[in-house]
């Protein structure tokens, strides 16, 4: 299998195209990686996917140990054989799961024992167990587990939960090493996390730390949980002080639009998030001048597409009066077509802002998209 290698092929200031290739195909980046926490996407095939435009899903290492279990994956296949989605898969080493439990959890220097919350019984992960599952799981990139701490509003933050978070740095430092010295399979990447919160200095010392270990890539972990956007890009912007700029860089779990192209102008390449098909599921409907609540009266009789400019399959074939109708109606189906289309759009503007570097007009795009973002379609 190929050895994973990523590619810069365009610049547009701090945004940039690459090729990312894998074991089991190549992405082109930016790209947007639909989640598939349990190994599929909720209501959506992976027929439908590959329709959409997806090249890399992902999924969640914690929750597939849970159950089925990695034996089961690996004796049928692997997640490509499991599945039946035979592209790149990135697993999410579940350190954020993990450390969310809260009052389920118990954190040691050597790893994590927590509750299950499918049956109660305890578990145990350490950074080399997680490494071993993920290999088990065949993913084409595996993550480093890491202890995820939320951090208070600055406002509310004090110096035990400052040096709280410093700990959970070196913490994951430390256990980021064990992992890099127990992976063993040459043709899965592995990436290492950034930690810090929104600490400048912290989130230098973390990335200048973890890419002295030597990863295939490194991801931006601990955001997304409440702080400012403006102080998330300034966290993203130190890390890429010091992160290598020819390795991919990853923001875990950001997903509202503008939070991505902003993300993509301060040179991330990968991104995540569940909020297109969970908005998609409830009737929030992204579209290139803003967001469809589908549900609302206005609708009941519009025969309009939910977006006169998307060619998925659902502003093909459906008029916004008949999407109204499906939620209204508790039919499982609006659900389906609401994913479909919110996962096309993330995806097309993906294919948009890597044309638009290309370009060297993608500042306009990102005004754009930004400027979208505010407008309710009600």
């Amino acid at each position: 299998m190929t050895a994973p290698r990523f590619h810069v092929v365009g610049r547009d200031g701090a945004a940039r195209t690459g090729r990312l290739e894998l074991a089991h195909g190549t992405v082109q980046t930016p790209a947007f990686m639909p989640v598939a926490t349990y190994g599929a996407v909720r209501g959506v095939s992976a027929d439908d996917l590959r329709g959409l435009g997806a090249e890399m899903l992902l999924a969640n290492t914690f929750h597939l140990h849970e159950r089925p279990g990695e034996e089961l994956i690996a004796s049928l296949g692997g997640l490509h054989g499991f599945t039946g989605w035979s592209g790149p898969w990135l697993t999410d080493s579940g350190g954020f799961q993990i450390t969310s439990l809260a009052d389920r959890v118990r954190l040691d220097d050597d790893g994590v024992t927590f509750a299950s919350p499918v049956d109660g019984r305890s578990r145990r992960l350490t950074p080399e167990s997680t490494v071993e599952i993920q290999a088990a799981l065949g993913s084409d990139i595996a993550m480093v587990l890491d202890e995820c701490r939320p951090v208070a509003p600055e406002e509310a933050q004090d110096a035990a939960q400052q040096a709280a978070v410093a700990a959970a740095v070196e913490r994951s430092l430390r256990w980021a090493e064990r992992a890099r010295r127990a992976h063993d399979k040459p043709e899965q990447a592995l990436f290492g996390i950034v930690q810090g919160g929104v600490d400048l200095d912290l989130r230098r010392h973390s990335a200048r730390a973890t890419a002295e270990i030597g990863f295939d890539g490194h991801a931006h972990g601990g955001l997304g949980l409440g702080e400012a956007p403006e102080r998330r890009l300034e966290a993203i912007e130190a890390a890429h002080e010091v992160l290598p700029s020819e390795a991919p860089r990853y923001l875990m779990g950001i997903g509202r639009p503008e939070d991505v192209v902003q993300a993509i102008g301060h040179g991330v390449d990968l991104f995540d998030c569940v909020v297109p098909t969970r908005h998609g599921r409830h009737g929030v409907l992204y579209t290139s001048s803003g967001i469809v609540m589908i549900k609302n009266a206005r609708f009941a009789s519009d025969p309009d597409p939910i977006d006169v400019d998307c060619d998925c399959p659902t502003c093909t074939h459906h008029s916004r009066a008949y999407l109204r109708h499906l939620y209204r109606s508790g039919e499982s189906l609006g659900a389906r077509l609401g994913s479909l289309h919110n996962l096309r759009f993330y995806l097309r503007l993906m294919a948009r802002a890597r044309e638009a570097i290309a370009c060297g007009s993608f500042h306009a795009l990102g005004a754009q998209v930004v400027a979208a973002g505010g407008v309710r379609v009600e």
